[in-house]
């Protein structure tokens, strides 16, 4: 083994010559010189010199091809790593000169094709980051190494290698998102235009002429390889090169001639293909690919621009022959399964759609590209200069003018709906042979028309029927009037007309009679047991899932009836496709307004015994996740009428859920049925807690592995169980609360149903999570600083909750624990601190004025805190504020938190928290304290602002209206144990216990003894208060 491998990396110099051993190495088959190669390659990368170096070795092609392709990959990966000027041990400049002075002549010359195409992608990612402003003659720099390799007498090679090092350039930058890297593209688009059109041209000329006279057979192969690379990068450079092609005479010459290339190079593939030896056949479809392509491009990406090009709409009207004449042998003619194989019926699992299939799908993209643009024009169009509003205008009127006429949108439709809705040979045989996996492939996703003719087929179909409504309907409903009898047995028409009726129902839903169509037709031939009828219980169960959300009043309880006997799998009919389909569309059927529980009710057994049947049959796991949802929108539907089910559904779980082992989403499915299932048996849920709490504690914990998958989906279990737990059931769900502290923690999307859970629990179990004080509250003060707004008000409440719970079992007591608890983790000093900022900028004044950090509503919920803590105990609340500003007298505390409080009570809204803070600043005047007693104006102006507010509600002028003397009045029927901790909260709190005139009352009493009696108060105090705000304070009767 070599020294310089065997020593370590650090003393192995740098150069040429160790540089190749140590790839030669890093190449080898042998483990050891890999890992120490590898390991002294990492070394160098930060060394000068190294990927220059590495450049120096991948040029000498008298090199190993396995050194020299580590080389590539080396140095392409390190122009990422240290290419920017900003990075870490970024390559220096003369270093880079070097490189980028080699790259375009060495890939050039490069012998090894994948080689080549390695150094043509680095020399992308190089103009990537240096065009234009490190390197503004890169374009023409590689435009003018394309012009030397296309001179006569030049390698052929050199003009292929030339053009894969354009075409990855132009693709780099065509992505690029910067907008001056986009900009400078543009304004190089015409040189690399001129120069690349003129090689296709000669190069198409060259090997067409060799297919029509004969001649240099390899120089027509070299010719036909470099067109296609050409027109590949023709492709990029007139999507990206121009913003407005319409505007460029020399895009529209090539448009025209790439029209022209279409039609000869389709004639040529399709009609001569026989004559075409393979390789050559597959070249000349891909230049139809690759053209077909810039025309769906143009048209998406430069609507107005593709509108206005010469030839477009012939060009439109070129590819709807062509569609017509591919639909001629698209679809089935008969139910048998034959297994011969046209060109136009190939497996699904081929490399490439058949070239007459694909051309297809790209003219009805193309056309609902035209449809787009006519009736959907903000969603086409980019610009609006006045140029651009009038080249819109124009395009719109052409397309619709001399495209888009009322006749062509109805020969449309009636092709699209006879020829492409049918069914092929092929969807046949992969029915029958891979159901589960055929009938996923047909509800696809949402962008599977993109890639899938029958899909892009409806797509259209159903944009003409929005837009062509006159036009269409009627045509339409003939067709269907004759197909949909039970007489016409007619199996493939029928499915494509149902088809149709059922995408055009938003449409048709005033048009059609669709109940005497279910009652007459559809639920007699959802009965036939005929051969191919499954196609029509397959499509009878689509309809019915697009009908029944935007039909009222059609007949549900026969819709319940068809689909109880669809899930049947006695039925042979019902094969597996029948049965997923039906399952999949019976959640469209009972989503709807007008789903009731009564009308469901005698068919909800046999359904659901039958949909969790399915569900276990059924193998692939989006098919069981899509049967899940339907599961859990049944559950939602029916609400408690699933409470004689529930067992049913519950023993069904369990082995579903060791079944689905890692696949994630089905046990997220899974915790969302058993939320469901809780949240409809209310108080009833308890006797499944036994399964319900160790899936919630598996998945919430820690130390789990399941806890980034499940975290979410349990917690809303969690929170469902809480809400739903009788008073007797508390005990079981206590043990979960240590779970609860590290998700407080955590700054996600879960942190709102944590804190919604610490909320539920304070209420069900208050003893307990007041025992766990010190874990649940430092996270809670870290969310102060941290936290959204609406966090925010969740802490505060908790913490609030939290003082009203502690008086309630311990009174004084406890709160003097919880106030300790409070100022040992600086909650009330984080309180303070807010409250004095808000306090400062308020003061502010002119420019030196400031603003507060602290939002109004978090202020609001920071004095309600503190209001809780003085209306309980006056005496308390001072020994906090001493503990919290120990270095602050409670004078000067008092001095700056009164003129805020008093300040920002205009700004609370709510009438319980105002009547809070009323009744709090009342408490302070049995302090008797100078600081209390010096703001009686206003104490008098909340007090009547206040009690107007209490007083005057519903009329009455005796009554506290938020007091509450009934316990009984906020009893529920299903009260659960969070509602009555709610509700025993709510009769022992001050805010609906204390009669607020009374509450002022007895203090201005206690503060008028304190000052010496009535002369000595309104001498000292009284007198100091404006005469308007003691008017108003005395019509309210008080003294």
């Amino acid at each position: 083994m070599n020294f310089s491998i065997e020593v370590p990396g650090e003393a192995a110099p740098l150069s040429i010559q160790t540089l190749y051993h140590t790839l030669t190495a890093a190449s080898s088959t042998d483990p050891q010189q890999i890992k120490s190669g590898t390991q002294q390659l990492q070394n160098w990368e930060k060394q000068p010199g190294y990927y220059s170096s590495l450049q120096t070795i991948f040029i000498d092609t008298s090199l190993p091809l396995q050194v020299r392709y580590l080389c590539i990959i080396l140095l392409k990966n390190g122009i990422d790593k240290y290419w920017r000027k900003a990075a870490l041990n970024a390559i220096k400049k003369d270093e880079k000169d070097q490189i980028r002075a080699r790259s375009i002549e060495s890939g050039t010359r490069e012998p090894d094709a994948r080689l080549a195409l390695q150094n043509a992608l680095m020399v992308a990612k190089i103009v990537r980051y240096e065009y234009p402003l490190d390197w503004p003659d890169a374009i023409s720099s590689i435009v003018g190494n394309l012009r030397l390799a296309y001179q006569p007498n030049r390698n052929p090679l050199e003009l292929t290698r030339a053009l894969l090092i354009l075409l990855a350039v132009i693709k780099e930058l065509s992505t690029a998102r910067i907008q001056r890297t986009r900009a400078s593209l543009q304004e190089a688009a015409l040189e690399v235009l001129q120069v690349l059109g003129r090689i296709y041209v000669d190069k198409v000329q060259i090997w067409t002429d060799f297919f029509r006279q004969g001649g240099d057979e390899g120089g027509a192969i070299d010719s036909i390889e470099q067109s296609l690379l050409a027109l590949r990068v023709l492709r990029r450079l007139l999507i990206a090169g121009w913003d407005f092609p319409n505007r460029s005479a020399e895009v529209e010459h090539i448009w025209i001639l790439l029209f022209t290339h279409f039609k000869d190079m389709l004639s040529l593939a399709v009609d001569g293909s026989s004559s075409l030896h393979g390789h050559v056949r597959l070249l000349v479809e891909k230049h139809l690919r690759q053209i077909a392509k810039l025309h769906r491009n143009v048209a998406k990406d430069h609507p107005a621009g593709f509108a206005l090009l010469p030839g477009s709409i012939q060009l439109v009207a070129a590819y709807w022959d062509l569609i017509t004449r591919f639909g001629e042998t698209f679809g089935s003619q008969n139910l048998a399964i034959s297994d011969n194989r046209s060109a136009t019926d190939q497996d699904a699992d081929d490399q490439q759609v058949p070239i007459m299939e694909y051309l297809s799908l790209k003219g009805l993209l193309l056309l609902r590209a035209c449809v787009k643009m006519v009736f959907n024009p903000a969603q086409s169009f980019k610009y609006q200069q006045a140029q651009d509003k009038e080249e819109k205008a124009r395009s719109r009127e052409l397309i619709k003018r001399d495209l888009l006429t009322e006749d062509y949108a109805q020969t449309m439709m009636q092709t699209l709906v006879t020829r492409f809705f049918v069914f092929r040979p092929r969807d046949l045989r992969d029915w029958e042979e891979q159901p589960e996996e055929w009938e996923r492939r047909e509800e696809g996703e949402d962008d599977v028309w993109e890639f899938s003719i029958r899909s892009c087929a409806e797509k259209l179909f159903l944009e003409l029927m929005l837009n062509y409504k006159a036009q269409l309907v009627q045509p339409l409903l003939s067709v269907f009037g004759t197909a949909a009898t039970p007489e016409n047995t007619n199996i493939f028409l029928k499915d494509s007309i149902y088809g149709a009726i059922g995408l055009g129902a938003s449409v048709l839903e005033d048009k059609v009679d669709f109940n005497s169509f279910l009652n007459g037709t559809l639920a007699h031939e959802v009965q036939v047991r005929q051969p191919g009828y499954k196609i029509l219980r397959r499509r009878i169960a689509i309809v019915l899932g697009q009908w029944l959300p935007v039909k009222d009043g059609l007949n549900r309880p026969l819709v319940y009836q068809i689909f109880q006997h669809m899930l049947d799998k006695q039925d042979p009919t019902n094969d597996l496709v029948v049965r997923i389909t039906a399952g999949r569309q019976l959640k469209n059927v009972i989503l709807p307004f007008e789903f009731t529980m009564e009308g469901f009710s005698p068919y909800c057994a046999t359904i659901l015994g039958h949909l969790m049947s399915l569900i276990e049959d059924v193998e692939l796991s989006e098919t069981k996740l899509a049967l899940l949802n339907t599961l859990i929108t049944l559950v939602q539907s029916v609400e408690e009428g699933i409470t004689p089910f529930v067992d049913q559904i519950i023993s069904f779980l369990p082995p579903l859920w060791d079944q689905a082992g890692e696949e994630f989403l089905m046990k997220q499915s899974i915790l969302g049925i058993l939320s469901s299932v809780i949240s409809a048996m209310k108080g009833n849920s308890r006797q499944y807690h036994s399964l319900i709490i160790p899936l919630i504690d598996s998945s919430v914990n820690v130390n789990s592995d399941t806890r980034i998958y499940l975290l979410e989906d349990a917690m809303d279990l969690w929170v469902a169980m809480l809400l739903q737990t009788p008073t007797t059931g508390v005990g079981d769900v206590v043990p979960l609360v240590p779970h609860l502290f590290p998700l407080l923690e955590v700054g996600s999307d879960t942190l709102r149903r944590a804190l919604e859970i610490t909320e539920a629990y304070i209420y069900l179990a208050p003893s307990q999570m007041l025992a766990s004080i010190n874990m649940f509250l430092p996270p809670l003060v870290n969310l102060l600083q941290t936290a959204k707004r609406e966090a925010t008000g969740l802490v505060l409440n908790i913490v609030e909750l939290t003082i009203r719970s502690a008086l309630k079992l311990g009174g004084n007591n406890a709160l003097t624990r919880l106030l300790s608890n409070l100022l040992q983790c600086n909650f009330l000093q984080t309180v303070l601190t807010g409250l004095q900022d808000a306090q400062q900028a308020h003061d502010s004044t002119g420019p030196n004025s400031s603003k507060t950090w602290l939002d109004v509503l978090v202020e609001t919920d920071y004095f309600c805190i503190i209001s809780r803590i003085a209306l309980a105990s006056h005496d308390l609340f001072l020994e906090a504020l001493r503990a919290a500003r120990p270095t602050e007298q409670v004078d000067v505390t008092m001095k700056w938190l009164l003129p805020e409080w008093f300040r920002h009570m205009d700004n609370i809204s709510h009438p319980e928290k105002k009547k809070l803070n009323c009744l709090a600043l009342t408490a302070l005047l049995q302090t008797g304290q100078p600081w209390i007693m010096e703001h009686l104006q206003d104490l008098m102006a909340i007090w009547t602002e206040t009690a107007l507010e209490l007083y005057a509600e519903e009329g009455s002028k005796e009554d506290d209206w938020l007091i509450y003397n009934d316990p009984d009045a906020l009893r529920s029927e299903y009260e659960t144990a969070e509602h009555e901790g709610q509700r025993k909260l709510l009769m022992v709190d001050p805010i609906h216990r204390l009669d607020l005139k009374d509450f002022i009352r007895e203090h201005l009493q206690y503060a008028i003894h304190a000052s010496g009696g009535n002369e000595a108060f309104q001498a000292e105090w009284v007198a100091n208060v404006d005469r308007d705000v003691l008017q108003e304070f005395s019509k309210l009767g008080i003294l």
